[in-house]
């Protein structure tokens, strides 16, 4: 029975209790002789009748709750507990149960269908997370990895290279003077550059969602390599920029002068990378790295003969790519359109004066008080590009339009 109506009934239950005690004191004043006897009849008179009431009430709930279920049959209704206990609390059955009526009605309110969309507030349904962040890969090969690297401990790199020469040795007769020959040498320096980024997160952050320290740890430094491989590539030397390698290399010839000018017929990409080949070799360099952007590459891979055929056996050796058994090298620090064919090995050098450190402080600005750490990513390096001729570069279709038969 619902505790609203055990409550009520109590309360009939109290109003029984204070008629047998009336009932007891008047008795016991007017007939002592007779009090045992009046009370057990009024005690037995006045226990019927709550027994007989409580019955009634609970047959009449019983009765509510069949003919609600007809009533409400093929409908989704609230449950009949909660109906009759908003029934009770609104007053709905106290007529009856004072017996004043024989009958109670209830009126049920009608439902409508439960979705998490309209039912839920807050994360109700099971989740499952993920332990680690998702982000799309750095380059998987960096510049650096491709030229010598070198430590220092000083802020400027200073070498001597050869700028020019007069006379020349030459075959002479006996007796004659052999010819005079000089070198001009100059001093040449380099100045230490830093690169860096930094960025401040909150101390809850760090502390509170897990993975984001080496999350940090792993994104941050690889945006510096990134900005190292353009420094690397197209820096215009001019301070806080290196000089790059596109920017000091020799440059294709496009001009009349070129031994394979306007001579090769429907020039394409394959065409440039070779005659650049020659070119450096010309130079006396051997070739130990062709450097170009995937775009590029691509090109290259779906060009075709005249037959429709591909041409991609002349590229593909084994997995490393090659043009003439020199490996080719893809980054995308290489802007799309351009090329670098050079004997790296001896043309450029990386030095190292402070390594890439991340760090982590407070001692930044307000950090202390506002309860901020700044995560800070740098390095300190500086590149040397000894020999300039090493390096064949240019563009692609200023390349072919030079090549291109008139």
């Amino acid at each position: 029975m619902n505790e609203e109506t055990k409550k009520q009934l109590d309360q009939i239950g109290d109003i029984v209790d204070a008629k047998i005690e009336k009932a007891f004191n008047s008795a016991q004043d007017n007939a002592k002789g007779e009090v045992e006897t009046s009370l057990k009849s009024e005690i037995s008179n006045l226990t019927n009748e709550y027994n007989e009431k409580f019955e009634a009430a609970n047959k009449r709930m019983d009765a509510i709750e069949i003919e609600s279920q007809k009533t409400l049959s093929g409908v989704t209704p609230k449950s009949f507990h909660s109906s009759v206990e908003e029934a009770l609390k609104s007053g709905s059955l106290d007529a009856m149960l004072k017996g004043n009526s024989n009958a109670a009605k209830i009126e049920l309110k009608a439902v409508a269908d439960m979705s998490m969309a309209a039912n839920f507030t807050g994360v109700i349904a099971g989740e499952t997370i993920v332990p680690d962040f998702k982000f799309d890969p750095s380059r998987s090969t960096h510049i650096r990895t491709m030229i010598p690297n070198g430590s220092t401990d000083a802020q400027t790199i200073r070498f001597v290279k050869e700028t020019g020469s007069e006379g020349a040795a030459a075959a002479t007769a006996q007796g004659s003077a052999v010819g005079q020959l000089d070198f001009d040498l100059a001093a040449t320096s380099v100045n230490v550059e830093k690169i860096g980024t930094f960025l401040r997160v909150t101390e809850e952050m760090l502390a509170d969602t897990p993975q984001m320290t080496s999350y940090l740890s792993a994104r941050v430094p690889s945006k510096v390599l990134d900005v190292e491989d353009t420094e690397i590539i197209s820096g215009d030397g001019s301070s806080p920029n290196l000089d790059g390698l596109l920017t000091d290399g020799l440059a294709f010839t496009t001009s009349s002068g070129g031994l394979f000018y306007q001579s090769v017929e429907s020039a394409n990409e394959f065409d440039v990378i070779v005659v650049a080949l020659n070119q450096l070799a010309l130079n006396n360099y051997q070739a130990d790295t062709i450097l170009m952007n995937p775009t590029d590459f691509h090109k290259i891979v779906l060009l075709k003969s005249t037959a429709n055929e591909y041409l991609r056996n002349q590229i593909i050796q084994g997995i490393q790519p090659a043009i003439n058994g020199v490996p080719i090298k893809l980054n995308t620090a290489m802007p799309n359109g351009k090329f670098l064919v050079g004997n790296l090995q001896v043309a450029t050098q990386l030095w190292v004066r402070d390594g890439l450190a991340l760090e982590f402080s407070r001692e930044d600005s307000t950090n202390f008080r506002d309860g901020f750490v700044t995560v800070r990513a740098q390095e300190r390096v500086a590149l040397t590009n000894y020999q300039p001729n090493a390096i064949i570069q240019g563009t692609f279709s200023t390349a072919k339009t030079a090549l291109e038969t008139a």
